[in-house]
């Protein structure tokens, strides 16, 4: 019996069809990696039809191609392919690059992309291991620190959206280098110092905020969600999590001058003579 036809199936009904108006993205351009296949093609279908001007990236181009020219179809809007391998810094660099130039500076971003080996943990290869940690965790990073950069230069806020799994919380065996790589990028996206002077959000929630919110974990679009508690604080509880939080005080040239420091006691320390 699969979970589809099992008997509380029945309780909790699949909506496929939009929830948000058409035109909630319009004006805005979203980049979404491994946008080729899979979750990722259907978020980038999603966002189309609600009006943004979408970027798909992964590493085959010719796959990238055809799922842009099928959603162009499906959509009625010119879809972006950017081929790249997220492991590489100058590759994404490259990429966004080309969607800054053609669609505009991506402020919606979806860090799809990942990697996988299901196998005993006895029988991977320090490679295989290290491969997973590169595309989920390190292309992650990659990702959204070139657009962050960009966003700060800029002054322009964002939406971030990672795509990670239920074993980050507990870990899970025969799946363990996406799972430590998985939990490193929900810590990574939890917080990000860049976002820090802009945290908590400097305002009470409004109540249609928490109705919009309250409607949507009512209704049967959120079916697939049950017993979770949802935070809607504006960043006040992630804001005081991290123990380090306070150095958002610390001025740029003092950032620049410890910089400086550093780089000069490691070039002194590496021209010392071994004994």
């Amino acid at each position: 019996m699969t979970d589809a036809t099992k008997p509380q199936a029945k309780y909790f009904p699949v909506m496929k069809q939009p929830m948000l108006p058409k035109g909630t993205f319009s004006g805005k351009t979203a980049l979404i990696t491994g946008g080729g296949t899979g979750l990722g093609k259907g978020m980038a279908l999603m966002l189309g039809s609600l009006g943004a001007s979408v970027a798909i990236m992964g590493r085959r181009q010719h796959v990238l191609e055809d799922a842009a020219k099928e959603l162009e179809s499906q959509t009625g809007r010119k879809v972006l392919a950017c081929s790249a391998d997220i492991r590489d810094p100058e590759a994404v660099k490259m990429a966004i690059d080309k969607v800054e130039k053609e669609l505009g500076l991506p402020t919606v971003i979806v860090n799809n992309a990942a990697g996988n080996f299901v196998s005993p943990t006895e029988r991977l290869s320090p490679n295989a291991f290290k491969t997973i940690i590169d595309i989920v965790l390190n292309g992650t990073a990659n990702v959204t620190l070139d657009i962050g950069k960009r966003l700060i230069a800029a002054q322009k806020g964002a939406s971030i959206l990672a795509i990670t799994t239920t074993y980050t919380y507990r870990g899970s065996g025969f799946v363990v280098p996406s799972a430590a790589a998985k939990a490193g990028v929900e810590n990574m996206m939890r917080f990000k110092d860049m976002a820090l002077e802009k945290l908590p959000v400097g305002r009470f929630g409004n109540v249609e905020e928490l109705s919009n919110l309250a409607c949507f974990l009512l209704s049967d679009y959120s079916s697939f969600m049950t017993g979770e508690t949802v935070v809607f604080d504006g960043g006040e509880i992630g804001f005081g999590a991290g123990e380090f939080n306070g150095l958002v005080n610390v001025e740029k040239d003092q950032w620049d001058a410890m910089e400086k420091m550093i780089r000069e006691t490691n070039a002194r320390q590496k021209g010392k003579p071994k004994l």
